[in-house]
């Protein structure tokens, strides 16, 4: 006799997901209640529950690392079209086209 076929055996349907989708998804009614007892702590100060003790103290020097370096304003034309889709993904463009010039740059590095 023939195994009968179960909904649960069968293979999930493979979803390509995007970074843009993912940061732009609304969080559920799950992930807002999360998100509001963190808030809620965070207000009240509650760090009752962080141990700290294995954390070793950073020097001033390792603090420097962290630092931006300064931004420089520059003037830059664009085609419309670029300038557009740029703009779609809401606002932020300019940080947008630093962080696209700066995957170039990584990369041919």
């Amino acid at each position: 006799m023939a195994k009968k076929s179960s909904a649960l055996s069968r293979r999930g349907k493979l979803v390509s997901v995007s970074a843009e989708s993912i940061f732009n998804k609304p969080p559920g009614k799950q992930q807002k209640a999360v998100l509001a007892r963190i808030a809620a702590r965070q207000a009240a100060g509650d760090d009752s529950g962080i141990d700290y003790s294995d954390i070793p103290r950073l020097t001033d020097e390792q603090l420097a690392q962290f630092r931006r370096s300064p931004k420089v304003l520059v003037a830059a034309r664009v085609d419309r079209d670029v300038y557009e889709w740029l703009q779609r993904f809401g606002k932020g463009y300019s940080t947008r086209i630093n962080g696209i010039l700066r995957a170039v740059m990584t990369q041919s590095r």
